[in-house]
């Protein structure tokens, strides 16, 4: 199997970015879209020449490390899939693709395909958190939870943090990102003292990363490789609403 590859080249933040034309050979069809990336680079270092940098730690769906845009996709064309989770017999042989990294305001280019995502971590720390006021962690069993409640927790907090959400949109919102992160806390009773000074708190963070706001066209939904619901964008805006009402 043979692939045309054009990728995204850039050597830091300051720098000027350009595509570079590589041609992938001898694949196996059974290959993921990392390991193919990975005989791409050989290639480079048998030629002196520059590997391209991209990020990877788990290749197994879980870490959301490995942003890549592919033919415009964010994480490539598989629904509920990560890019290490993409496979080469999901394209033609012979097929030109295009890869690029994460583009939005909040997501400098570091180095090719690695983007600096550090502005997920600054929404997390001022407020994705419950505070437990006591010597030790409560055992988990201490404060029983309805399962129905418990199951809403979990698909809010399936959200892995790849940032494939503000890749696709149009505005570079991360709404989809920090409603996942607001809502997982705010459904479990352990999260309800905190609930409206965290929401607060997130959503002011989110703005000053300079994340655009949701503009209701639910690409983030339909890129996410978890697969995370619009419908938790909504829970955070009516959290907000009575947040900020409390606080007048």
């Amino acid at each position: 199997m043979k692939l045309h590859l054009k990728v995204w080249r850039q050597k830091s933040k300051e720098s000027e970015g350009h595509f570079e034309v590589h041609e992938a050979d001898g694949l196996n069809p059974n290959m993921s879209f990392l390991e193919m990336m990975d005989v791409v680079n050989d290639g480079l270092a048998r030629e002196r020449k520059e590997p391209i940098a991209f990020e990877h730690d788990c290749r197994e769906g879980i870490c959301g490390s490995c942003a890549m845009v592919i033919n415009g996709d964010p994480h490539g064309p598989n629904q509920g899939a990560t890019t290490c989770q993409v496979y080469l017999r999901s394209f033609r042989d012979g097929e030109t693709l295009t890869v690029e990294p994460w583009r939005a305001r909040a997501f400098p280019v570091i180095k090719d395909l690695v983007t600096d995502r550090s502005a997920f971590d600054r929404i997390i720390q001022a407020g994705g958190f419950v505070s437990v006021n006591t010597g030790q962690a409560p055992d988990a069993n201490a404060m029983p939870i309805g399962k129905e409640e418990a199951e809403r927790a979990f698909d809010a907090a399936h959200c892995i943090g790849c940032g494939a959400c503000v890749a696709a949109c149009r505005n570079g919102s991360a709404m989809l990102f920090a409603a996942a992160k607001v809502s997982h806390l705010g459904m479990l009773p352990q999260g309800q003292p905190e609930r409206a000074e965290r929401v607060r708190k997130m959503v002011e963070a989110m703005d000053a990363a300079g994340f655009g706001n949701c503009s209701n066209q639910y690409a983030c939904e339909a890129v996410c490789p978890k697969q995370i619901s619009a419908d938790w964008i909504g829970r955070m805006n009516r959290d907000y609403a009575v947040a900020a009402a409390k606080k007048l």
